[in-house]
């Protein structure tokens, strides 16, 4: 591999045309919707000025509409990469929506029993090795220029926590992935040396229609992911230095001044039971 710096960058699609609110996952016929066509054509837009060799796209139909725009913006045509596909999903078909979802009925409860996993599709550990492969395979593409790769929110987000080295199981609304966003890691031959992420497409957010994952925690979701985020360089995290602060004054307390008691009259003495009573308490 030439030992050059190359970006391949991890595109998600736009807003899918879904009005029946199903979790549409590889189901074949779901395309953007208009606002998902002006997303892909911001996400162009932004990419106008870069130097790109190839658009790469998931064989979905809403990663291929997504690339097409960027392509033509470049002269190039779409390729595409079966391993940036969406993860497999049970629930495909169905509306996993809090309130009137499939989630409320008890037959599909036996699907949430692992989380980590997660039981109710394809593995993260899975996802993130073909991710891993579609990465190598751009990165091969790029060769000291930048390619575009387009995908989904949970293979973007599953490469990008393992390219950072965390772990891969998550609150599924804590993903750093809107619609149309791009998730950009530079290299330097094949060495990862930095992590970027931008939202080509903000304007076009408020009032989109994105399915809602499946949650199964009882986390809040995070609501404070910027704009853009710059990752610190990968190698530089070894070389972080922790600084110890320097200890605070130790304060001698004054000595507390005696506690003044009331005096009380002693308290009769209790009168002795009839013989009785004690009789009949022990019966």
């Amino acid at each position: 591999m030439s030992d050059q710096h190359s970006v391949v960058h991890l595109l998600r699609h736009g807003e899918v045309h879904n009005p029946e609110g199903v979790l549409y996952g590889r189901l074949p016929g779901y395309r953007l919707s208009e606002r998902g066509i002006q997303m892909a054509d911001m996400a162009a837009q932004a990419l106008a000025q870069h130097d790109v060799a190839a658009v790469i796209a998931s064989p979905m139909e809403r990663a291929q509409q997504t690339a097409d725009p960027i392509a033509r913006v470049h002269g190039l045509t779409v390729g595409t990469e079966s391993l940036a596909i969406e993860a497999d999903n049970v629930f495909e078909g169905q509306r996993v929506s809090v309130g009137d979802g499939v989630l409320r009925q008890p037959r599909t409860w036996k699907h949430l029993w692992n989380p980590f996993r997660p039981s109710w599709g394809e593995p993260y550990e899975d996802v993130a090795e073909r991710m891993r492969r579609a990465v190598a395979n751009a990165l091969e593409v790029a060769d000291g220029r930048e390619v575009v790769l387009v995908s989904h929110q949970l293979p973007i987000w599953i490469a990008r926590l393992d390219a950072e080295g965390r772990r891969l199981w998550h609150d599924p609304r804590s993903r750093q992935c809107t619609l149309a966003s791009l998730t950009s890691l530079a290299f330097h031959g094949d060495r990862l040396m930095s992590i970027s992420y931008t939202e080509p497409a903000r304007d076009l957010l408020p009032g989109a229609s994105p399915i809602a994952p499946i949650v199964v925690t009882s986390s809040a979701p995070d609501e404070s992911a910027p704009l853009m985020v710059e990752i610190t360089p990968l190698e530089a995290v070894t070389n972080l230095t922790i600084t110890e602060p320097e200890p605070a004054p130790i304060v001698e307390p004054s000595e507390p001044e005696p506690l003044a008691v009331a005096e009380t009259a002693e308290p009769e003495e209790p009168r002795r039971r009839r013989r009785r009573s004690s009789a009949v308490a022990t019966v």
